[in-house]
C-alpha cells in the first residue's frame, strides 16, 4: 500500500495520508515525501500543494511509535530519523507555492507538525483533536513543533498547549490563531480544494517572490524586510505577469496567469 495517494487538479497538487484510520507518520511516507517536495518545488505546472489524508476520522495520529522503538538504543540513528523529520518538513514552507493543511480527528505530535510547516490550515468544526502530546511520554516534541506552534500562536498558548500536553479542537484553533478557518466536517476537503485552487490562479512569480518576505520577515529588520520587499516589486514589474495584470485591469476582465 503506498504511504500516500496523489492527485493533481488544474495546477493543485493533493497528496493525502494513505494509513487510515489513523495515518500515521510512518517512516516510509516521510521518506517518499522527502523525494516528492523537491519535485513538487521544481514543477512549474503545480501552482499550489494540499496536504490531506484518506477516510474522515483523522487527519493524523502521529509517528508510529512501534517504528521509533529499535532506533532508541542507536542514538545516531535516532538522531537521523529526527533529522529527516526537520529537514522534511522545513523544506515544505519554503516552497514558493502556498501549501494547504486539513485537520480533522487526531491531528497530534508530527500529525499537528507537519500542517504548522504548511502556510494555510483548515480544521473541522467538531471531533478535532490537535495538539502536541509529546509530554505525556515524558519526551517534547521533535519535528519543529514547539518553535513553530510559538511563532504561530505565542509563547502564552504553546506553553498551554505544550506542557500540559493540551488537545484543543476547531474553534479554538481558530481562537489562538492556529487555523486559517474552521469548516463543517462534511464539507472539510472540498472547501480546501476550493482554496487550493482559488491560489492557483494567482501570478506564479509573484507569489513566488512574496512568500519569502512574509515567511523571513519576523527574523528579519524591518529595513531588512523592506529592501526584501523592494526587490521583489523589481523582480515582478514588467514581466508577463504584471502586464497581464494590467492589461486585464484596463479591459475590465480576470487576469489569467500562465505557469512560468
Amino acid at each position: 500500500m503506498k504511504p500516500f495517494l496523489y492527485t493533481w487538479q488544474v495546477g493543485l497538487a493533493i497528496i493525502s495520508i494513505n494509513d487510515a484510520p489513523w495515518n500515521k507518520m510512518t517512516l516510509e511516507l516521510m521518506d517518499e515525501l522527502e523525494t516528492l517536495i523537491p519535485k513538487l518545488k521544481e514543477d512549474s505546472s503545480i501552482r499550489a500543494v494540499l496536504f490531506t489524508a484518506e477516510g474522515e476520522e483523522n487527519f493524523s495520529a502521529g509517528m508510529n511509535l512501534k517504528e521509533l522503538g529499535p532506533k532508541l538504543a542507536n542514538p545516531n540513528e535516532l538522531e537521523a530519523l529526527f533529522d529527516q523529520r526537520l529537514r522534511v518538513l522545513s523544506a515544505i514552507e519554503p516552497l514558493g507555492k502556498p501549501v494547504i493543511a486539513t485537520l480533522f480527528g487526531y491531528c497530534l505530535g508530527g500529525g499537528l507538525e507537519l500542517p504548522m510547516s504548511c502556510h494555510f490550515r483548515l480544521a473541522a468544526k467538531e471531533g478535532c483533536k490537535i495538539g502536541l502530546p509529546e509530554m505525556d511520554l515524558g519526551t517534547v516534541p521533535a519535528w519543529g513543533g514547539n518553535t513553530r506552534l510559538t511563532r504561530l500562536v505565542g509563547r502564552m498558548h504553546s506553553l498551554d498547549m505544550v506542557l500540559r500536553s493540551k488537545k484543543i479542537d476547531g474553534p479554538e484553533a481558530y481562537r489562538i490563531g492556529l487555523v486559517n478557518e474552521v469548516v463543517e466536517n462534511n464539507q472539510l476537503k472540498n472547501r480546501a480544494i476550493e482554496l487550493g485552487l482559488e491560489l492557483t490562479t494567482q501570478p506564479p512569480i509573484a507569489m513566488r517572490e512574496i512568500m519569502p518576505v512574509i515567511i523571513k520577515g519576523d527574523d528579519m529588520s524591518q529595513d531588512e524586510s523592506f529592501r526584501m520587499e523592494r526587490q521583489a516589486v523589481l523582480n515582478t514589474l514588467g514581466n508577463s505577469e504584471s502586464q497581464e495584470g494590467m492589461m486585464a485591469f484596463l479591459q475590465k476582465r480576470k487576469p489569467v496567469f500562465q505557469d512560468n
